[in-house]
């Protein structure tokens, strides 16, 4: 009985292997790993990196504070307080570099009146350059003791200590102040000269907002009118000023209807 068991189980063991050609114990054969999966695989390797290596070197330019705000070098500001400014600005300091844009900093700014924009450049490592765009002063309001510069559209922009700081023409604050059209149609008259006209006259007034009239230093009077051709009135203005029969000759120019205008 025992001498059966062991031959089944030899014969067990021995059908387990299939004989191969003549009788031999059949082998494994080990085939290579196709060239387009092995190339996929170092592509996927390859772009696992370069994707590490991108976190990390955003990690570093967002977040690490080699890279943050150091020092703030403005320029541009000529109406703009300075103590004020660097107030405004201090905040931004310790930010990374890369974080600080022109939203960023007009956003700490634009509580300044005479501030208009912002352009931003940043100077790695820790550099921010701010160059300031002011509002362009058109004239000089007179505001009881005060002399206010004021932009086109009426915005007080700083104030001067003297009305001679500023060569600009005055407005009498006063008198604006009973009519805001009629103040608007000074402004924006005088927003549309040129800063060579401007610097020429000694005051601007208006009875209504067709009546805008501009009194030069040299004592010579314009009659503008109203806000109607703006651009044509200006040049024509400055060509008049230039001529050799009008230049500090003329006591009247009129220009309220530009296309023929009048010098007496």
């Amino acid at each position: 009985m025992a001498g059966a068991l062991e031959r089944w189980r030899g014969h067990k063991a021995g059908s387990s292997q299939l004989p191969g050609p003549g009788g031999s114990d059949s082998t494994v054969v080990s085939f290579p790993e196709p060239a387009r999966r092995k190339t996929r695989r170092r592509l996927l390797i390859a772009a696992g990196t370069v994707v590490v290596l991108l976190a990390v070197m955003m990690s570093v330019i967002f977040l690490s504070p080699a890279l943050a705000v150091k020092t703030i070098t403005v320029e541009g500001t000529k109406l703009t307080d300075s103590a004020a400014l660097s107030e405004a600005l201090e905040p931004l300091k310790g930010i990374p570099l890369a974080r600080v844009g022109e939203r960023e900093v007009a956003g700490h700014v634009d509580h300044l009146p005479a501030v208009e924009s912002v352009e931003v450049v940043a100077k790695p490592p820790s550099e921010l350059h701010v160059r300031i765009i002011e509002h362009t002063p058109v004239a000089v309001l007179k505001d009881g003791k005060k002399f206010v510069l004021i932009d086109e559209s009426g915005k007080a922009l700083a104030s001067v200590r003297k009305r001679s700081e500023a060569k600009l023409p005055l407005i009498d604050g006063d008198k604006a102040a009973e009519d805001p059209d009629v103040f608007a149609s000074i402004t924006g008259v005088l927003g549309a000269l040129s800063p060579e006209v401007l610097k020429q006259l000694d005051h601007a007034s208006a009875r209504s907002v067709d009546s805008v009239e501009l009194q030069l230093s040299n004592g010579q009077k314009v009659l503008w009118g109203n806000a109607g051709q703006q651009e044509l009135k200006a040049t024509v203005l400055q060509a008049l000023l230039q001529a050799k029969g009008v230049k500090g000759k003329a006591s009247v120019i009129d220009v309220s209807t530009p296309t023929r205008p009048v010098t007496r």
